[in-house]
């Protein structure tokens, strides 16, 4: 039997991403910082992430094209609605759950060389 799919994996990534600069820059952060996190975290150049919203891609689509998944994204660790990063099995969902967490981090106003893991 297979699981269902949850809901975020075919929302559109589009439609989550001005929440995410909304959430910084509600905390005196910019959209290029948001920006800056989403393509340390997937290998996407700035234009790449702009043709992902441009064709509202689903957040399974966003991962599944991402150049290149950071390396150190393993070090993010914290929780994020309740749940530890660390310990969700979903790979999917552990990316969606990374990039909240360097959201909320931004938003914190943690520093940036510090959110990009080194």
């Amino acid at each position: 039997m297979t699981m269902p799919k949850h809901s975020i994996f075919t929302m559109a990534f589009a439609k989550v991403y001005p929440m995410y600069v909304q959430k910084a820059e509600r905390k005196g952060r910019t959209k290029e910082e948001v920006d800056q996190i989403i393509c340390w975290l997937t290998g996407y150049d700035k234009a790449g992430l702009d043709r992902q919203i441009e064709r509202q891609n689903d957040f399974q689509t966003f991962f599944a094209e991402a150049p290149a998944i950071h390396p150190n994204s393993a070090l993010i660790k914290g929780v994020v609605c309740g749940v530890r990063v660390e310990d969700i099995d979903d790979p999917l969902m552990q990316k969606i759950r990374h990039l909240d967490k360097l959201i909320d981090e931004l938003a914190k106003g943690k520093a940036m060389e510090k959110i990009l893991r080194p």
